[in-house]
């Protein structure tokens, strides 16, 4: 109990339960026959205690060895169907728990891999995470654990109390008054542990944060001699870690102590005023014998439904964190044009299915196919866009990118370079104007087909655990060894991997960190490269690159990428020189456009840029 007690409960049991129902919908079978063994379980455990009073009213005492021997035969048996129910229904229950959770988590990341990328922006790595993990753990256990436990916790207090009643009504309300004690200092322990606990995980988390900080920031806090204050910090915040945790330990220590207590007293009375019964005769001997077998089995369920009804709520506080982030709306895509392979049969462009290199997008008109061959023509026509309404950042953009072309977005930071090219993959949906490709209005276009058309190098560089001929290969997953050591000689990495002890089997952990900043650029440009797409989008790709390799790097791009649409996205503005247009942006629009010589002669803000007379930051 002490695990879960610090979760908040959820907001909406109804809803959360609806959702949940649907999962356990499809598996109704496996848990009502897990239902049926519990209660099999639960009633042989009550009527084996129960049957102590016949065992000794009729065989023990009147010495009836046969008959005893029969009994106990017969309990045994009762006992044995007892326990065989018991372990069924915990396996069936795990079973099926799995199966209900493994759908749930399929059907989380399936939905996460349509979110637009705004919900990741406004959502942090470590919380997205959490509902991975220690959310869909927590409903997991629960139902492994307290379904069938909350079930057979309910009907064996239930039950205890029904015999008890039937074997002495005066006597159980001694028992009655002591579960009412249990039952509210449960309440008063759970309330008071539970604020403890929910500190105790702030603290948590706070030294997880720190810690993973420091982890990072290994080099910075070494440079500046930040050892000693960072570790007083840490030492604040692990005394204000044992503090709560002292607290609340405290707190969740005390309930089986007491409860137990409590039992053993309930016990003693019990025991004491039921002798004082029978030595009356207002009891029998086996009825006591019975009784008080029940006296000691009642305060176990009262404190096991208590638990498991905090498990269930901690559970239900997961899942709707869970359904909350199925229930965010999934990306926009109402395209309806698509991508194929195309080949040129005398003189015409057809569909096929080998993969020629060639593409064309195919549009269905009057029940018949219609191609557009795809050449990278790329437009836009006023086009306004906000991150957040009411703040543009792009104010009337109008531009358009030839197919073949080489186009430089230049400007300082925040004029709108990377968003131009976010919107041309549709990563954000624009809130005015159109953007075309080869004459088709991108929102007519599937994004999985647009998406598809374009490969895109990215400053932050990514890269997957596996090996690295693994990662080159994601951009385009059936491409043969030779592809891909084409591409890394196109990107200039082939030098440096074949160095490597694996060459291109060489395993790649920790997003690339056993490689330098430059060597993952070049596999990230590789990864590009062996996809060899209609338009590539170059965000800063070469700024952890050294000017020598860079050369080399836009020899081989400007080969594959030979009548072929590329953007191009660069502080460094040598590596834009040789653009067809470069477009200086400022506060999302463009101020000045030209080729390299032309924005020289013109003396304006790339002049300044060019010159270091103004700075890009």
């Amino acid at each position: 109990m002490a695990r879960y007690i610090g979760y908040k409960r959820p907001k909406d049991i109804g809803r959360t339960l609806r959702y949940l129902i649907r999962y356990l919908g499809g598996h109704k079978w496996m848990f009502l026959f897990v239902a049926v063994l519990v209660l099999i379980s639960t009633g042989a455990n009550i009527m084996g205690t129960y049957l102590l009073k016949p065992v000794i009213n009729r065989f023990i005492l009147p010495g009836d060895v046969t008959g005893l021997l029969k009994a106990v035969t017969g309990m045994g048996l009762l006992y044995f169907v007892g326990a065989f129910a018991t372990f069924g229904y915990n396996q069936l229950m795990v079973k099926t728990a799995q199966k209900v959770i493994k759908e749930i988590r399929q059907d989380l990341f399936a939905h996460v891999q349509k979110l637009p990328l705004k919900y990741f922006d406004a959502h942090t790595h470590g919380e997205l995470m959490s509902r991975f993990t220690n959310d869909v753990d927590t409903v997991q256990e629960a139902m492994n654990n307290s379904f069938a436990m909350l079930i057979q916790s309910f009907l064996m207090l239930t039950g205890t109390i029904t015999m008890m009643l039937v074997l002495s009504v005066r006597l159980t309300l001694i028992v009655v008054v002591f579960l009412l004690l249990m039952a509210a200092f449960i309440k008063f322990n759970g309330s008071h542990s539970r604020k403890y606990f929910q500190r105790q995980q702030e603290e948590i988390g706070k030294i997880n944060g720190f810690v993973e900080e420091m982890a990072a920031g290994q080099k910075v806090e070494k440079v500046f001699n930040h050892e000693k204050v960072d570790f007083e910090r840490f030492c604040e915040m692990n005394e204000a870690l044992r503090k709560e945790s002292t607290n609340a330990l405290t707190f969740a220590g005390m309930m089986v102590p007491t409860i137990v207590s409590l039992s053993y007293v309930n016990y003693a009375v019990s025991a004491c005023v039921g002798g004082l019964f029978t030595l009356s005769g207002m009891l029998d001997i086996g009825s006591l014998a019975s009784y008080l077998v029940y006296v000691r089995q009642s305060a176990m369920p009262m404190n096991q439904f208590t638990q498991q009804v905090n498990f269930l709520l901690a559970a239900l506080s997961g899942a709707e964190r869970i359904f909350d982030m199925m229930d965010e709306e999934p990306e926009i895509d109402e395209g309806d044009i698509t991508l194929c392979n195309v080949e040129n049969r005398d003189g015409k462009w057809v569909e096929c299915e080998q993969k020629t290199g060639n593409y064309a997008w195919r549009e269905v008109k009057d029940g018949r196919a219609v191609l557009t061959l795809l050449k990278g023509d790329v437009r836009f026509h006023d086009v306004e866009f906000s991150y957040v309404r009411g703040k543009k950042i792009l104010n009337g953009i109008s531009l358009y990118a030839k197919p073949g072309q080489k186009i430089a977005f230049v400007g300082s930071t925040g004029a709108g370079k990377t968003t131009i090219v976010n919107l041309v993959n549709r990563f954000y949906e624009i809130d005015a104007g159109t953007i075309t490709y080869d004459g088709i209005d991108i929102r007519r276009i599937r994004k999985d087909d647009l998406r598809r058309s374009m490969a895109m190098v990215i400053q932050d560089t990514h890269l997957f655990t596996g090996t690295i001929a693994e990662n080159i290969r994601y951009g385009k997953p059936d491409a043969t060894e030779e592809d891909i050591r084409e591409a890394a000689r196109v990107a200039n990495a082939d030098s440096f991997i074949r160095r490597l002890p694996q060459g291109y089997d060489t395993m790649i952990y920790g997003d690339g960190s056993n490689l330098s900043q430059g060597q993952r650029q070049l596999l990230a440009i590789a990864r590009a490269a062996v996809v060899k797409p209609p338009v590539l989008v170059l965000d800063e790709a070469t700024s952890s690159i050294d000017t020598r390799t860079e050369r080399l790097i836009e020899k081989g791009m400007d080969a594959i990428m030979e009548g072929r649409t590329v953007f191009v996205i660069a502080h460094r503005l040598s590596t834009v020189r040789n653009s067809k247009a470069i477009m200086v942006l400022e506060k999302g629009e463009v101020i000045e456009r030209g080729d390299h010589d032309e924005l020289l002669q013109q003396k304006g803000r790339y002049y300044q840029l060019y010159t270091g007379q103004f700075e890009l930051e």
